[in-house]
């Protein structure tokens, strides 16, 4: 795995992000809400509706923890001036492999979130299309999967472009688009006939390990918040920036999950807006903002995957070649997302590999090599055990849960 691609590609990240040298706290502040606000708020209440009502708990604790271990980054990038990415603080702790494996987990991540964008893409396009189906060469394709093959070809020329500093400024309204997904739900259950009668689960042992699972996605921001942090004029104020990007966030989602736990209880679908009228304005604004976000944020997401297999091929600067490798990734991710369109139970694998190992797991295994040493006997370093044991616990079991239920859901389609 080529490290510096991913550096070089961090560093496209980072001035996409911050618009000038040394962003100011509120620039950052807006950037980490950004880089927190995700496709997450639509499958929040979902999760709760998974877990019951005590399940807000463990959404708090997994927000303090994530908070904890983005804090952690910054402290191993502090003993180094030279750490700028994610990979350099895998390479600085455990040498070559340990940059290579945190890079494959970045790019797995941000492959699969590909794959979320299209199954959301075909899912909310069947709720306001739900009779529509497509002849695609004398084969009669359903009205989800149909929708996902022309969500592939949508956001498919999005892919061949090599300036995405459009899309950059587009995809950067994903607070924007959070306030309205909120506003239009409350609006929905308060204004439009909907209501908050459902009273909903205290407490679901069976549910729990997606319902965390789900909670982790929320906060997979850990990949990129080295980069904020060196985006910073003064990086003494990075922790503050992380505590306003957590706290706006998890209060933005714990509403979320709230508001469509009492509208819709355990009738709930995996986003929100799947159980919205489609006759409301307030619904069809949810949806249709819900729809936007894929395409905005597609090409973006699909860059870092695609540009390192561009690198290790030859002709590694013919354009016609670029179209052809990134055509073939959109056509995987279509392929996949045909295979498993299963929003929640990918997003809780997503949480619950990926997201734990990113952001609770590998900060802490590269704090205690980095900062603290292994031979070393402090408080703070049984803290880290606790929460090393804990995570791989939890990592095990949610993804053991989501792995069985995507299986399951695949042999009963």
């Amino acid at each position: 795995m080529d490290t510096n691609n991913v550096e070089r590609i961090e560093s496209q990240n980072q001035h996409l992000e911050s618009h000038e040298p040394g962003a100011t706290f509120l620039s950052s502040s807006f950037n980490g809400v950004n880089i927190l606000s995700g496709v997450g708020i639509l499958s929040v209440a979902y999760a709760l509706s998974k877990g019951g009502w005590l399940s807000l708990v463990l959404l708090l604790l997994i927000a303090h923890l994530s908070f904890y271990t983005a804090l952690l980054l910054q402290r191993c990038m502090d003993s180094d001036p030279l750490i700028k990415t994610y990979p350099n603080i895998g390479g600085k702790a455990f040498g070559r492999i340990g940059s290579a494996i945190i890079s494959a987990f970045m790019y797995l991540e941000l492959y699969l979130v590909s794959v979320e964008f299209l199954i959301l893409e075909g899912d909310n396009l069947h709720k306001l299309f739900p009779k529509k189906s497509f002849d695609i060469f004398g084969k009669k394709v359903g009205g989800k999967q149909g929708f996902i093959l022309l969500s592939g070809l949508v956001v498919l020329p999005t892919t061949w472009l090599r300036n995405l500093s459009v899309l950059a400024y587009v995809s950067a309204g994903g607070v924007i688009a959070t306030v309205i997904l909120v506003v239009a739900v409350l609006w929905g259950g308060a204004f439009d006939g909907i209501g908050f009668h459902e009273r909903g689960e205290l407490w679901n042992w069976n549910g729990l390990p997606t319902a965390v699972s789900m909670f982790m996605f929320c906060y997979c921001g850990h990949a990129v918040f080295p980069t904020l942090c060196n985006s910073m004029r003064d990086k003494s104020q990075f922790p503050k920036v992380l505590l306003v990007s957590f706290s706006v966030s998890t209060i933005s989602y714990g509403l979320m999950a709230i508001l469509g736990y009492l509208m819709f209880g355990e009738h709930i679908a995996s986003q929100v807006t799947l159980n919205l009228p489609t006759k409301n304005i307030s619904s069809k604004i949810a949806i249709y903002t819900t729809l936007m976000i894929p395409i905005a944020k597609y090409a973006l997401i699909i860059e870092p995957v695609a540009t390192p297999i561009e690198e290790t091929l030859p002709f590694r600067e013919s354009k016609m070649m670029s179209c052809l490798i990134r055509t073939c990734l959109v056509v995987s991710t279509v392929f996949v997302a045909l295979l498993v369109p299963f929003f929640g139970y990918v997003m809780a694998f997503i949480g619950a590999f990926l997201g734990i190992s990113m952001s609770i797991l590998f900060p802490c295994l590269c704090y205690w090599k980095i900062v603290i040493g292994f031979k070393r006997f402090e408080v703070e370093m049984m803290v880290i055990l606790v929460i090393l044991c804990v995570g791989m616990f939890i990592e095990v079991v949610g993804t053991y849960t989501a792995v069985t239920n995507i299986i399951n859901e695949v042999q009963t389609k």
